[in-house]
C-alpha cells in the first residue's frame, strides 16, 4: 500500500519481450497489484509476463486474443482493477519508459483529494525534453493545442504522455467500454474527465528515451488523433453544456463557428467574383470581412466562458500541492 491506499500498476504490452524484464522488475514495492496486458503479441511478452507472475502473486497476466490497441488494453486492465478493489490505478507502458522514481508524485495529489487523475508533463523546460526530437516536439506541441481546445483542460500540456494516475471514484463514473481503443486513448480520456468535472493535475517529469522502439506511424497517428480531437470537441459540448446541464458558450461556439465558416467561404466568393467576373469588391467585400469578425468575436466569448468554467479542474503540480 501506499499512505494506505492500495495501488495497482497497469502493464500494456504489444511485442516487448526485449524490455518488458525491465519494466515489471522496476514497479515498486509498494504497488499491491501489477496487470500485465499482453495485447495479442507475435513475440515472447506472454511468455515472459507468465514465468513473472510465477515469481511474484502481485502479478495478473491479461491477454488479448487480438490486437485492440494500448487503449484497450489499458481499460482491460483498469476493469480488473476496479473487479479487485483497487484505488488507485497507475499506467505504466511496458517499454520501460516510465521512470517508477515518478511514481509517490503522481499518486500524492489523488491520496490527498486534490486531484482525481495525474499524468506526466515533459514539456516545461529544455531540461526535462532532453532526448526528444525536435519532430516529436513539434508534433506534441501542436496536439497539446488542439487537445486544450478538445477537452477544456487548458493548462495542461503533452496530453500524450501515458504515465498516469487516476482514482477509482473517477473510473466508477466513466463509460470504459466508450474510450478510444488504440493511440489518442490519453486525449480522448481527458474530454471524457472534463465532462464529469474531474480534477486533472499535470505533474512534471523529465523525458526518459532508451532502447524502446516507438510503433507509432506517425502519418496515421495525427490524423486518426486530429479527427478525434474534432469529434470530441463537439461530444464535450453536447454532454457537457447541454445533456448534464446547460450554459450559453454552446450558442457562441456553434454560431461563432457558422459565422467564421460563411464569412471564409464568402470572402473566397468575393475574390473569384472581383478577379473572375471583373464585378467590383467593396460591398462584397466590406460584408465578407463583417461576417468573419462577428465569427471571430463570438468564437473569443465562448473561449473566455469555456477557460472560466474549467479553470478550477486543471492544475499544474505547483498550484495543487
Amino acid at each position: 500500500m501506499y499512505r494506505n491506499h492500495t495501488i495497482a500498476v497497469v502493464v500494456p504490452s504489444y511485442n516487448e519481450e526485449l524490455l518488458i524484464r525491465d519494466t515489471i522488475l522496476s514497479v515498486p514495492a509498494f504497488v499491491d497489484r501489477i496487470y500485465a496486458v499482453n495485447d495479442a503479441s507475435t513475440d515472447k511478452t506472454r511468455e515472459i509476463i507468465e514465468t513473472f507472475s510465477k515469481k511474484d502473486a502481485r502479478i495478473i497476466p491479461i491477454n488479448h486474443k487480438t490486437n485492440c490497441g494500448v487503449g484497450a488494453a489499458i481499460v482491460s486492465g483498469y476493469k480488473q482493477a476496479m473487479n479487485d478493489g483497487q484505488q488507485i490505478i497507475v499506467v505504466m507502458a511496458g517499454d520501460h519508459q516510465m521512470d517508477p522514481d515518478v511514481m509517490p508524485a503522481l499518486l500524492d495529489p489523488i491520496v490527498e483529494k486534490k486531484a482525481d487523475y495525474t499524468k506526466g508533463n515533459r514539456l516545461l523546460s529544455p531540461e526535462y525534453r532532453k532526448g526528444m526530437s525536435r519532430w516529436r516536439f513539434i508534433g506534441n506541441t501542436l496536439l497539446t493545442i488542439m487537445t486544450k481546445f478538445s477537452s477544456g483542460y487548458w493548462k495542461l500540456m503533452d496530453p500524450q504522455n501515458g504515465y498516469t494516475a487516476i482514482s477509482r471514484r473517477a473510473l466508477e463514473r466513466l463509460n470504459l467500454d466508450g474510450l478510444y481503443p488504440r493511440y489518442g486513448y490519453c486525449n480522448d480520456l481527458l474530454v471524457k474527465l472534463n465532462v464529469f468535472g474531474f480534477r486533472v493535475m499535470d505533474v512534471e517529469m523529465p523525458a526518459r528515451y532508451g532502447r524502446e522502439t516507438s510503433k507509432i506511424r506517425y502519418g496515421n497517428y495525427i490524423v486518426n488523433v486530429s479527427w478525434l480531437l474534432f469529434c470530441d470537441f463537439f461530444y464535450r459540448l453536447r454532454q457537457k453544456y447541454i445533456v448534464l446541464s446547460f450554459h450559453p458558450l454552446v450558442i457562441f461556439y456553434l454560431f461563432g463557428l457558422a459565422m467564421t465558416l460563411i464569412g471564409v467561404l464568402a470572402g473566397l466568393f468575393t475574390i473569384y467574383y472581383v478577379f473572375i467576373q471583373g464585378g467590383p469588391l467593396f460591398v462584397r467585400g466590406v460584408l465578407s470581412l463583417l461576417i468573419f469578425a462577428i465569427g471571430l468575436q463570438f468564437l473569443s466569448f465562448a473561449l473566455l466562458f469555456d477557460i472560466q468554467e474549467s479553470r478550477d479542474i486543471s492544475l499544474t503540480d505547483w498550484e495543487g500541492l
